[in-house]
């Protein structure tokens, strides 16, 4: 097994590995937030699950368009 630590891999892919599994999981937990879904994760062995922060949905609550011109 190569112990080189991953950052200093020659496949760019690699590379950026991290940073790309990082982005995913913030999506995931934002997802999760919005549509009230638990997360489950492994944690030193044992699987939790993660219920979702309402202060994070209602960051993505989007309100009603004003009314513009004659249209309603």
């Amino acid at each position: 097994m190569n112990k080189q630590p991953i950052e200093t891999a020659r496949d760019t892919d690699l590379r950026l590995s991290r940073q790309a599994m990082q982005r995913a999981a913030q999506r995931a937990r934002e997802l999760a937030a919005q549509t009230g879904t638990a997360i489950v994760i492994s944690q030193h062995g044992v699987i939790e699950q993660i219920t979702p922060k309402a202060k994070a949905v209602a960051q993505h609550i989007q309100a009603p368009t004003a009314p513009y011109g004659d249209k309603p």
